[in-house]
């Protein structure tokens, strides 16, 4: 027998065996013929290999989008990792935001104080940048690649065995069914024959998959230590970045006197005299070093008596909580102050609407 011949052969028997295999499987879905169940044991395992690997993709994929929200960045950093090749190296959001505020503070003026904030304010945001991309590669080396390597790697193993699992339970149900109706005692003792090597082919096959399966309980525990690295990792990052925030704040905070010092001019001036938030209207309405440098006369003089005053606001405000009024810019209100209240803010009216109002956010009217 040729080489030839032999090929023809066994493909003849492939073809064969694939339909018969096709023929139990429709069968079975019809009703038409018997299925050996697997133990209960092993489907459990089944089961809980499924979904370890359905709720692994979900978490790998979400925690890739919160590392990098670009689509097209991951597309990229996708294709240059199939490709083998290191992706171009290029600014991240806070690092770019950065060097914005970094270029416009030198083109004011760093000796100006807004020139000089937006300065201070853009070495923070490239700091904040460098945090984020010591985290986007330890989350990446620590999380993300065991994950991936338990989808590319262990669960494809457990799918093949898992594949090859169903295919020898259709090779015995085939040859039970054979079995069944073999008429012929020469034909029922092939049959039996062939139930029992289908059966010992079966039994092994279980019990492959089972081992394979058994390794799942160890892949949680290996889960388990990535994500406590995960979150140490998230842990320093918003560490980093509340540091840094804060000595940003401690800076910003200096700049009112500042102000008042390069520009030498009169905070009689009503324009001069809320000059200092728009340095800060982004940080916190709470900062006393803030408050304290724009408290006009007017506002002592509304401390101390029970009437009531119009202002402009002069930036949009969010209130943070119900007790809270939010503005917005441009806007008329009528404030007042009430005993007890603390120095930084004023009860404000608009209509039907009243809540604590930040002092730094406005301009009382004659």
């Amino acid at each position: 027998m040729n080489i030839m011949d032999f090929n023809v052969k066994k493909l003849a028997a492939d073809a064969g065996t694939f339909l018969s295999r096709a023929v139990q499987f429709t069968e079975e879905k019809l009703g038409q013929a018997e299925k050996t169940e697997l133990d209960a044991h092993l489907e459990n395992l089944l089961s809980k290999a499924e979904c370890t690997k359905l709720w692994t993709e979900k978490i790998m994929k979400q925690t890739e989008v919160l590392l990098q929200p670009n689509p097209n960045a991951r597309i990229e950093e996708f294709v240059y990792e199939k490709l083998d090749r290191k992706a171009p190296s290029r600014m991240n959001n806070p690092e770019l935001l950065g060097q914005y505020m970094i270029d416009a503070g030198n083109e004011f003026g760093p000796g100006t104080a807004y020139g000089n904030a937006l300065i201070k304010c853009g070495e923070t945001q490239k700091r904040i940048g460098t945090a984020d991309r010591e985290l986007i590669q330890t989350s990446a080396i620590n999380f993300l690649t065991p994950l991936r390597n338990f989808i590319e790697g262990d669960y494809k193993t457990i799918a093949k065995e898992r594949k090859l699992l169903q295919n020898k339970r259709l090779d015995l149900d085939a040859a039970k069914t054979r079995l069944k109706k073999a008429k012929v005692a020469e034909a029922r003792a092939a049959s039996e024959q062939e139930v029992r090597i289908t059966q010992s082919e079966f039994d092994r096959q279980a019990e492959i998959t089972r081992l394979l399966l058994e390794g799942i309980s160890s892949t949680h525990a290996h889960h388990l230590r990535c994500l406590n690295d995960f979150v140490e990792a998230q842990m320093t990052y918003y560490a980093q970045c509340y540091q840094y925030m804060l000595d940003l704040q401690k800076q910003l905070g200096s700049f009112p006197s500042t102000f008042l010092s390069n520009n030498n001019q009169s905070s009689s001036t009503p324009v001069q005299s809320v000059s200092t938030p728009s340095v800060l209207a982004s940080a916190s309405a709470s900062l006393p070093s803030v408050s304290n440098s724009i408290v006009t006369s007017g506002i002592s003089e509304l401390r101390s008596s029970s009437g009531s005053r119009k202002a402009r606001v002069l930036y949009d405000y969010d209130a943070a909580n119900s007790s809270e009024l939010s503005l917005l810019a441009d806007e008329v209100i009528t404030v007042y102050s009430i005993p007890g209240m603390d120095s930084d803010w004023l009860m404000g009216e608009r209509g039907n609407q009243k809540g604590k109002v930040p002092i730094t956010y406005l301009e009382l009217l004659n």
